[in-house]
């Protein structure tokens, strides 16, 4: 026998608090009274706000989506001059031009020549600074610059990766904000389709079952067969 099942994703609560709304507005006597006038407002006030709050969602996911391929082209820049400058870095020590123990002023290992991980962003963003910032010191206790390349070149491009890379921060925190707002009202959406779906139902109970759940589905109802079973009678 088919069972009925609430929506499990965002779009398909909005479709369903859709469907009852435009459904539940008809003139029709018999569709005005499937669904307690009480719910019906509460359906009707509900739809706008989560349709607000999935509109915001989705322009913050697609204002981050668009921000981070922008990030994405700064980082592929900075991860080589960050790369080649411990290289070069290391290249120096293995030479006997940079004492060794130096190289904890960048947070390296001193007898370690291998590029830390900086696959990722967010070590990238760490290691980056990292770099610059023991360079600079390194420099003011007399060490001479290495130029190949300069770190005043590294900054560069680690800057302009930096700064997206914080906006972009940014943007998945209001993305994060968005989505939990959403989030919070699915108990309440839920709560109130079942409310609804359960009314429905027991409206049209009198009905033959074919023609009950076809007149229930008009109202965004959903049923699915079982497992056994190899077709879904009725879907959104």
């Amino acid at each position: 026998m088919p069972y009925r099942r609430l929506p499990n994703t965002n779009q398909a609560r909005l479709r369903a608090l859709s469907r009852v709304v435009e459904t539940g507005t008809r003139d029709d006597e018999a569709y005005c009274l499937a669904v307690p006038y009480t719910l019906l407002e509460q359906a009707r006030m509900m739809l706008p706000q989560y349709e607000r709050k999935m509109s915001e969602y989705h322009q913050c996911f697609a204002t981050q989506v668009a921000n981070s391929k922008a990030c994405m082209a700064e980082a592929r820049q900075a991860r080589m001059y960050v790369s080649h400058f411990i290289q070069v870095l290391n290249m120096c020590v293995q030479r006997g031009e940079i004492n060794a123990r130096l190289k904890q002023l960048y947070g390296l290992t001193p007898d370690n020549y291998a590029v830390p991980d900086i696959a990722s962003d967010d070590k990238l963003f760490v290691w980056g600074k990292r770099v610059i910032d023991g360079e600079q010191k390194r420099q003011s206790q007399g060490g001479i610059p290495i130029y190949n390349p300069p770190i005043a070149k590294v900054m560069v491009y680690y800057d302009l990766f930096a700064d997206k890379y914080n906006g972009l921060q940014v943007l998945q925190q209001s993305t994060v904000r968005t989505l939990r707002a959403v989030t919070e009202l699915n108990a309440e959406v839920d709560s109130l389709l079942l409310q609804i779906w359960n009314e429905v139902e027991h409206h049209f109970s009198d009905l033959p079952p074919c023609e009950r759940m076809d007149k229930c589905c008009e109202y965004g109802v959903v049923y699915y067969t079982r497992r056994t079973e190899t077709e879904k009678v009725k879907e959104e």
